[in-house]
């Protein structure tokens, strides 16, 4: 089970940190992801991290602003987002699978957490 948490209202240009604890089983040999879906649109991928913290893949447009990382001995990993825009308000994902951009390798979703941007 993912549990993700952090999500809240921010204003433009503000910033928030996203949690996803994981627990049940042990996620430390899992790749884990954080996708978004925003309203009227499909879900997609944000950013994902490779079982051991080593490897990060970001979509472009989060690039240099938003940070993945995972505590393996808490079975937690994080999203740090700064300079957050209006048109990332969505609900965030977190995934765990295999490492890849695509939803269908992730086996493991949490229920999603949402993100507000105002302007």
């Amino acid at each position: 089970q993912l549990q993700a948490s952090g999500g809240g209202l921010v204003q433009a240009g503000g910033s928030l940190r996203l949690s996803c604890v994981a627990s049940g089983r042990t996620f430390s040999s899992y790749a884990m992801a954080w996708f978004r879906q925003a309203p009227g649109k499909e879900r997609e991928f944000v950013v994902g991290i490779n079982w051991s913290g080593d490897t990060t893949r970001y979509a472009d447009p989060v690039k240099g602003r938003f940070t993945i990382s995972r505590d393996n001995a808490k079975n937690t990993v994080y999203l740090q987002m700064n300079s957050l825009k209006p048109e990332e308000t969505a609900v965030y994902y977190c995934a765990a699978g295999a490492y890849s951009l695509r939803e269908k390798m992730y086996t493991y979703w949490g229920q999603g957490t949402q993100v507000t941007v105002s302007s």
